[in-house]
């Protein structure tokens, strides 16, 4: 994998909620093509190192880079968010739209603005008809073509994610951030969200994963960080993290999780 310039960078970067410091200055770079997949104990600031990564959290201190622009200075940081595709653990799909609304209300928000910066007309029947296009083939992909039209009450958490994810691709994004996508899923709901992750990965997708599937790390991740007390303790390959651990916390926590 070609190097170059870090797709994400942060510097010194830190969080902390009063007197609670969650992230102790950070640096870490990520490069385009990575499938990064963060462990740790609960607590460790895995989600907040996530969050902060496209400024859903606000750093205290530190700065984050994306594609070369410190997104904690910038005016675009909208249009940064757009190239970041974020899928959470509780799905946050909206009840009252259907499937294909919930897939393409962001998607066509975001060509009417690119219309409007580029000075072309076209139709806002236009635009939604297109997108709804995409946002169909990108159902097909995940099998669930045929739920369209319906509404989220009535899909499993599973089918549910599976959608949330799609509604990520459908912005084309550079990166994707999953904060524990499999946690609020019944067990044999996590394999098919896994396999369309997996799926993204083998296209070459940039995946940025917290997770405690252990399993998944191994296989797809071609690095593993591991976080504990707002810090990365260890920073490798899946052979160098789980089968030659040398951090005394990381061998701990692999003697309980593995």
């Amino acid at each position: 994998m070609e190097k170059g310039e870090p797709l994400i960078r942060t510097a010194e970067l830190s969080k902390s909620f009063g007197e609670n410091k969650v992230l102790d200055k950070i640096s870490l770079d990520i490069f385009e093509g990575e499938k990064v997949v963060v462990i740790g104990p609960s607590g460790s600031g895995k989600s907040t190192l996530l969050r902060c990564l496209n400024l859903l959290e606000t750093p205290t201190e530190g700065t984050v880079w994306f594609e070369g622009e410190d997104l904690t200075k910038t005016k675009n940081l909208e249009e940064h968010r757009k190239r970041m595709g974020m899928v959470f653990q509780h799905f946050n799909l909206f009840p009252h739209l259907t499937v294909l609304k919930n897939i393409t209300l962001a998607a066509v928000e975001a060509r009417k603005q690119e219309c409007r910066k580029q000075k072309i007309k076209l139709p806002k029947k236009q635009i939604v008809a297109e997108e709804s296009e995409r946002a169909r083939k990108l159902l097909a992909r995940i099998g669930l073509e045929e739920k369209a039209d319906a509404f989220p009450s009535t899909l499993s958490g599973g089918q549910k994610q599976r959608i949330a994810i799609v509604r990520s691709l459908a912005m084309n994004p550079k990166v994707m951030l999953f904060d524990e996508p499999t946690s609020a899923l019944d067990p044999e709901m996590v394999g098919e969200v896994l396999s369309l992750m997996r799926e993204l990965a083998d296209e070459g997708m940039t995946m940025i994963v917290v997770t405690h599937e252990m399993r998944f790390a191994q296989e797809v991740a071609t690095r593993v960080l591991f976080m504990d007390g707002g810090k990365i303790l260890a920073d490798g390959t899946p052979q160098e993290i789980f089968k030659t651990p040398k951090d005394e916390r990381l061998k701990s926590f692999l003697s309980k999780v593995l």
